[in-house]
């Protein structure tokens, strides 16, 4: 997975310095003068972190990271802010950010900060990765296994099943087998976490 850091600034020689700190770094790196430019993105399908300053003219840092909220990117965003914008920068981890550091701030601090959150941008693709294979996995029962699945995952004994749908148990036992085989699984509580995971 290529990960960039974006970075979204409108101080030119900040936005500068910030891209040849991280470049030095070996991350991969672009930068934004402003939210709007950076909405030109497919902000949905980036991989990565976002570092945003909070005090731009035009759309806030605060402004972007809402719009992005709504857009369903999920990129972890650290927020830089000055003096007195730390209110508004509590506000922001309220709302889902990952982090903020207040300028003038150590170069270390920061770098620190963005390897965290490429870390979790890292953890977040691949638990969706891995719900999106269960669900598929779901998705490739046939009715009457989802059927069975779903009375399974609530407890009921194949006897009980086979009650409820008027079927033989032995029927319900070459079901359930299926069920498990498509799963992957042969256990009943590695069942359930994996209906859980797929449906959170």
């Amino acid at each position: 997975m290529n990960q960039i850091v974006y970075v979204v600034e409108d101080d030119e020689a900040v936005r500068d310095s910030l891209l040849l700190l991280l470049r030095a770094e070996g991350y991969s790196t672009k930068g934004y003068s402003s939210a709007q430019s950076f909405l030109e993105e497919e902000v949905a399908d980036l991989n990565g972190c976002l570092v945003l300053d909070i005090r731009m003219p035009g759309m806030t840092g605060m402004e972007l990271h809402k719009k992005l909220l709504e857009l369903g990117c999920a990129l972890p965003v650290i927020f830089v802010t000055g003096h007195g914008d730390v209110a508004m920068a509590v506000e922001a981890m309220k709302l889902g950010a990952v982090d903020f550091v207040q300028k003038p701030y150590r170069e270390e601090d920061l770098l620190e900060k963005v390897k965290g959150a490429l870390a979790m941008d890292a953890e977040q693709k691949e638990a969706l990765r891995h719900k999106e294979k269960l669900r598929q996995k779901i998705e490739s029962l046939t009715p009457r296994e989802l059927e069975i699945m779903e009375m399974m995952i609530e407890g009921n004994a194949n006897k009980v099943i086979a009650i409820e749908l008027n079927i033989s148990q032995r029927t319900v036992e070459i079901h359930r087998s299926r069920v498990m085989q498509k799963m992957g699984t042969h256990s009943l509580a590695q069942l359930v976490q994996m209906v859980l995971a797929a449906r959170s």
